[in-house]
Parts: structure tokens; sequence; C-alpha cells
């Protein structure tokens, strides 16, 4: 099913997406809104999460927003009334900030994901919730390509609240009928991704210290990730959402190939046409929750559901680079 085909099946539809002015969520809206659906965008825009205004530049007349926390429960049951999906992304992605405050994490990905399955349960029992989850709550892989099946064993504070939000959903599908479906996303990258710091992605990092003229930093270097395009997320969670055969299952995204972090830098660098990379060494609070080796098997999805990436590597950060090169002061 091509994208017009799938944002035809959400015309006057109601939607609600949870961090809504983040890499992930802005992308989606402006698909939905091109389909004919009332959007709701609700983003906190605490300074050190993904939120930005400029994300929706040009869309402000089209898209409503309400800049309020997910962790306030009494603006939540107003937000969740009548909305036919939610599009749940927000979070706290940090892995390092997890670690050296793990409480606001507990709040941010446990606490306020509960409240708002809680609160969909007493005010819109109806809707219909896509999760997105993350590869980073399989830990440190003990098989690659990893599929669903792998044992769940994060290494970090956000990777273990990741996974108890996405039990939490999962538990109200099946005990309350809250009809909700997981994705696990592997590294996503794209325009309007956060590139001040690593909080969000390193990729984001990399293409800063690109566009400044300033050697990208590579830490180990040999590591093998997946990579996919923000677009084929939003394709993703287009795909699922409408779908009554997801309920209560997790399925994972994946990337077109795989690559060596090295290899990566330096592809990065060939596609800016100018540039420099360097091997560092981990800092010590980094390499003690780095996975190693990761990267998806997404046969589930694509079995499923027809989903698979359609973007590969060098177009995706192509199209990435050219963005952040006419707008790159929106986001440092």
């Amino acid at each position: 099913m091509g994208m017009q085909e799938l944002i035809e099946r959400f015309r006057n539809q109601r939607v609600l997406i949870t961090g809504g002015l983040g890499f992930i969520g802005s992308n989606l809206a402006r698909r939905l809104v091109d389909g004919g659906a009332s959007v709701l965008l609700v983003d906190s825009l605490i300074p050190e999460y993904g939120g930005n205004l400029f994300n929706i530049a040009g869309l402000e007349d089209r898209v409503q927003v309400n800049i309020s926390d997910v962790r306030d429960q009494h603006s939540l049951k107003y937000l969740v009334k009548g909305v036919n999906y939610i599009f749940n992304l927000a979070g706290q992605t940090s892995h390092l900030d997890s670690m050296e405050d793990p409480e606001t994490d507990l709040a941010i990905n446990c606490t306020a994901q509960l409240s708002i399955l809680n609160t969909c349960r007493k005010y819109n029992p109806d809707v219909k919730l896509v999760f997105a989850s993350t590869r980073q709550i399989y830990g440190r892989p003990e098989y690659l390509p990893v599929n669903e099946a792998h044992p769940l064993n994060p290494v970090d504070v956000n990777g273990i609240h990741k996974m108890a939000a996405e039990f939490y959903h999962r538990l109200y599908d099946q005990v309350y009928g809250i009809r909700s479906c997981v994705l696990r996303l592997t590294n996503t990258v794209g325009p309007r991704m956060r590139i001040r710091d690593a909080r969000q992605t390193f990729v984001g990092v990399w293409i800063r210290q690109l566009l400044e003229n300033r050697p990208i930093e590579v830490w180990g270097g040999a590591q093998l990730r997946d990579f996919t395009y923000v677009d084929d997320v939003v394709e993703a969670l287009l795909t699922v959402a409408p779908c009554e055969i997801g309920h209560g299952q997790v399925y994972n995204l994946g990337g077109d190939g795989t690559i060596s972090l090295s290899d990566l830098a330096a592809k990065l660098v060939q596609i800016n046409g100018s540039g420099s990379y360097s091997i560092r060494t981990f800092p010590p609070e980094r390499k003690a929750i780095d996975i190693g080796d990761y990267y998806s098997d997404f046969t589930r999805i694509r079995e499923t559901f027809g989903w698979q990436p359609r973007t590969n590597l060098d177009e995706a950060l192509k199209r990435t680079i050219e963005f952040y090169r006419q707008h790159q002061q929106r986001y440092v």
C-alpha cells in the first residue's frame, strides 16, 4: 500500500500524538494532515528533550498544539476524550540521563505511560494506541539479527523503563481491551531529529560536527548498527494503527542493511563532500552501557503487514544532511 492510500485511512479521524513536536511526531503529523486527519500535538517542550516548534513550520494552521506534560493527569483526560488514535511517542531518550537521573526517567517513561493508559481506560476505551518502544530493551544481543523472541535484558535505566512501558500497553490491551500495538524502533535518522547533543541519537551530533567543520568523533567504531529513515518509521506507524491484527503484539523495525560506525562516519563525510572523523576510546560511562553490535530482524512486521524499509542509507543520510544545511541554526 502506498503512502497516499495509508494516510487516506485517517481522513476525518481525530489523532493525538504525544511528543508531537519531536522528531518522529512532527514528521508523522505532516503525513496525517495531508490525509485529512484532525491532529492534536501534545508536547512539554522541555529543553533537554526533542520538541522544537520549528518542526511544525508551515504546519501551524493545520494542527492543534497543546504544550503540556504527559505526567499531568488532570490535562490528560481532556486530551484523550474523543480521539480515534493515539501515537504515543513521548519519552525521555537519553541513556546517560537515565543513569544520572533515574527518577525523572521513571516518571516520564513509566508513570506517565501508565497514566495515559489508565486515562484511556476511564475516558476513551475505544481508542487505538501505537507505542514507540526501542531496541534498547534487548540489551547486548545474544544472536544477530535480533528478532522479537530474543531475551529482554536492558543495560540501562532507560531500557528498563521502556520495557515496563511496553508491558503496560500490552497488559491494558489484554485485561481492559485498550487496543495497542508496540513497535520496537532501531536507530532512526532524518530531518527534524535533535542534533544539538546525543540525547536522541549520536548521528545528530555527527551531522552537527560535520556542518561545523569539526571532526566527527567516533567512539569505538567497529560496532555494527542498522538505521531506519524517519519516513519509513512513519509508514510503519500508519500501517499498524488501523489494523485489528496487531493488538497486544510487538514488532521490530529495521533498516536497509548494516554498517559499522566507522564506515558510517566515512559515508557521512563522503556524502557531505568534506569533513573528517577520528576514532576515540569509549568514555567509561558510555562503555558500561554500550550494547556492541545490533541489527534487527523485521521479518514479523514484513510478513504481517507488508512493511519493510524503502529508503536506503545513502539516500537517508543525503536527505538529512540537506535539511540541516538549510536549517541548522534552528536546531543548535
